[in-house]
């Protein structure tokens, strides 16, 4: 009688929601890892085709790209009308195009590409993947001895990424360009004055941190995005937890992964 009522309090209902969700963040951090393991076992083979990989990249680089300028533009604008008036005003005129670059290089072009790739192809990877398990094609691949790891995981992993260092260049110099425009337009500062600024603040080292930034985003992406797609299970609602948990994964793990490439290239 005891244990039944128990039961029946909050403090047990949500311990147990607690500990349900420990054991999905322990399980879906382990299928992350072992996951990742069998693709990188698979490249040795190579288990896909170079066509596989350039429609995935479509995906990537062409369908994305629209959302992702529009994002990085209109931050860029944003910023580049709060601050270069203010640095005219203060005499830092020749200052401003060196701060909207690095800003974009740094952080914003590759963190709002992240973003707009996460929540245009990752959520799509992950129904895309969902909907096969509920609907047991992935057991039918298993059947006829088809890994669905080598096959689904590495064309969408591969395509992810090497389109995700282009598709954050595009994004870098449209948001430079976007914020000289809007310099020019709110505070009267030259073209001439604001590229002079960009050459003079960037270097190599944030363009190949950038790069490389890119390349960790766009593989845990897709990694993150296809591992839970394949743990959906429960029919159409799993299908929407799935989805819903590859955005929000995707979200933090970038974050993570942006605090630690500061850390360690910036600090």
């Amino acid at each position: 009688m005891v244990k039944v009522y128990y039961k029946a309090t909050y403090t047990y209902k949500i311990f147990k929601m607690l500990q349900a969700e420990v054991n999905s963040f322990v399980s879906t951090v382990g299928n992350i890892t072992l996951f990742g393991i069998v693709f990188f076992k698979g490249l040795l083979s190579f288990p896909t085709t170079f066509r596989t990989i350039m429609e995935q990249a479509s995906r990537f680089g062409v369908s994305s790209l629209p959302i992702t300028l529009s994002i990085v533009g209109m931050t860029s604008i944003i910023i580049a009308m709060q601050v270069a008036g203010e640095m005219v005003k203060q005499g830092g005129g020749n200052y401003v195009g060196m701060l909207i670059s690095i800003l974009m290089v740094r952080e914003e072009g590759v963190i709002m590409a992240g973003f707009a790739i996460i929540s245009m192809i990752g959520s799509s990877l992950a129904s895309e993947i969902a909907t096969m398990k509920v609907t047991e094609q992935i057991d039918a691949m298993r059947v006829l001895k088809i890994n669905p790891v080598h096959y689904l995981f590495t064309p969408r992993i591969i395509a992810g990424t090497l389109m995700m260092p282009l598709v954050v260049i595009v994004a870098s110099l449209f948001g430079i360009v976007g914020g000289a425009i809007a310099s020019n337009i709110t505070s009267g500062l030259t073209y001439k004055a604001y590229f002079d600024s960009v050459w003079f603040g960037l270097s190599m080292h944030d363009l190949n941190v950038c790069l490389l930034k890119s390349l960790a985003f766009g593989f845990t992406i897709t990694l993150i995005s296809c591992t839970c797609g394949m743990e959906a299970k429960e029919g159409a609602k799993g299908v929407g937890i799935a989805t819903t948990k590859a955005v929000v994964w995707s979200f933090v793990s970038i974050v993570i992964l942006d605090l630690i490439f500061a850390a360690i290239f910036f600090y």
